[in-house]
């Protein structure tokens, strides 16, 4: 489990033929093989560890509901390590199970993100809701048919890869689980 406030950003190394390589910051000096660590909001395992990278194996699944194939040598991703049982807990329940993938129609100087998801989405996005892009944990500012706006701190811009996003831009959505499940059950 994550919680959608970021640690670090790394720059991809190499993508190809299902197998993923970033940067490993610093930071991650507690990580080993069978670690999952979120990656542009997508739960990976680490498969692969030395000391300034990490690997990570992608599946078709993977990549068809995510970004992550689109990624290039030197692209940066956000990264959080999994919560630690006794860790604290400061953004929200995050699983890295992106569902979907939203285009950025606007990044205004104010912070102010509008994006467009999928129809199937629709349902559990819901305003002051939460909703994890890229990984990153965020609120829902407002909601117009299947667009949302979002409304960036300056901190978010400047510590994620969302200070970078421009329109077109592609970007991995999960939704809330709890509000997934809820509706699961209603």
């Amino acid at each position: 489990m994550f919680t959608g406030i970021i640690e670090a950003t790394a720059k991809v190394i190499k993508n190809e033929h299902g197998r993923l390589t970033i940067e490993r910051p610093k930071i991650f000096d507690d990580i080993k093989v069978g670690s999952s660590i979120c990656i542009a909001g997508v739960c990976l395992t680490i498969v692969d560890l030395k000391e300034k990278t990490m690997g990570f194996d992608t599946v078709p699944e993977t990549l068809k509901r995510t970004t992550l194939g689109e990624k290039q040598a030197g692209d940066l991703v956000n990264l959080e390590r999994a919560l630690k049982a006794d860790g604290r807990f400061e953004g929200h329940v995050v699983q890295g199970h992106s569902e979907a993938v939203g285009e950025i129609l606007s990044l205004s100087k104010d912070g102010m993100l509008r994006m467009v998801y999928p129809n199937n989405l629709k349902k559990f996005i819901v305003e002051k809701g939460s909703i994890a892009i890229d990984g990153v944990s965020l609120t829902v500012a407002r909601l117009k048919g299947n667009e949302c706006t979002i409304a960036l701190i300056p901190h978010t811009l400047k510590v994620t890869t969302l200070g970078l996003l421009k329109e077109g831009d592609r970007v991995n959505i999960e939704t809330d689980i709890l509000g997934r499940y809820i509706r699961k059950c209603s």
